[in-house]
């Protein structure tokens, strides 16, 4: 059982909804990453979704890009988010997933790097760019590992394929609230509520809904639909204005617990 399995058991228990904080690593610095994701257990966050910088994040809008720009140029590679992680948890235990694409792990040799991060105190892997039809080999690995396979669902995803994704994932579902990329928006999609109506048709695992969320109030109508809310892009934009200024980092912070707060009064 993962750090993820657990928090998701607990949060059944007291009946209350998951929040997950998505940054990316190395953005400012990777140290400055371990300070960003203190601050946001301080601030009641269930998960942390560290980003792996790619050079060709399909899935991620101007924001995120600009984050995974900044990290790149700073000097992060795969191997030192992994270093990160383990550096961290001499401070703290919460669960953390990686958000990354294949192309990181699979230059380094794809068990090597998942023995790596299982080593680290990694707990869950979300790989943009792997379909499900050939993800067998990928999720044994990783299950072996004790790492989840945190899997997409997305608003154009049909039933069947639904069906065939959830099977192979653990930990949780990840429901995609809309098509296009990750950005901060001032709406659910209309989609979003029925895709996970959909998805608890096929599986118990927990659910979380993100893309987009971007306020107090739309991660908790998030939050009223699933399991958990994913926030991102809105967080990696304000610790970015907050800059290394520790009473801006406070501040930006600070907003991210008003989010979990709505979340957690759902």
């Amino acid at each position: 059982m993962t750090r993820i399995d657990s928090k998701f058991e607990q949060l059944a228990r007291d009946k209350r909804k998951g929040f997950i904080a998505y940054v990316t690593a190395g953005d400012p610095s990777l140290k400055d990453t371990e300070d960003i994701v203190l601050r946001l257990e301080d601030n009641g966050v269930d998960i942390v979704e560290l980003g792996i910088p790619f050079s060709d994040p399909l899935a991620d809008g101007r924001v995120n890009q600009e984050s995974a720009t900044r990290a790149l140029e700073a000097g992060t590679t795969p191997q030192g988010v992994i270093d990160a992680i383990a550096a961290m948890r001499a401070r703290t235990q919460i669960p953390v997933m990686c958000y990354t694409y294949l192309n990181p792990f699979y230059v380094k040799g794809f068990t090597p790097m998942i023995k790596k991060a299982a080593k680290a105190g990694v707990d869950g892997l979300l790989f943009l760019d792997m379909p499900v039809e050939e993800a067998d080999d990928s999720i044994e690995i990783m299950h072996a590992h004790h790492i989840n396979n945190i899997s997409l669902v997305t608003p154009t995803s049909p039933p069947e394929r639904i069906k065939n994704i959830v099977k192979q994932s653990s930990g949780f579902i990840y429901c995609v609230s809309r098509t296009g990329v990750t950005g901060a928006r001032d709406s659910m999609g209309e989609e979003a509520a029925g895709l996970v109506k959909t998805t608890r048709r096929f599986t118990k695992l927990p659910i979380a809904l993100g893309f987009g969320v971007s306020t107090p109030q739309l991660a908790a109508q998030c939050a009223a639909a699933a399991d958990a809310v994913v926030v991102g892009s809105a967080i990696v934009q304000k610790f970015h204005e907050a800059g290394k200024n520790p009473a801006n980092r406070k501040k930006a912070a600070a907003w991210v617990g008003a989010m979990v707060k709505a979340v957690k009064e759902v």
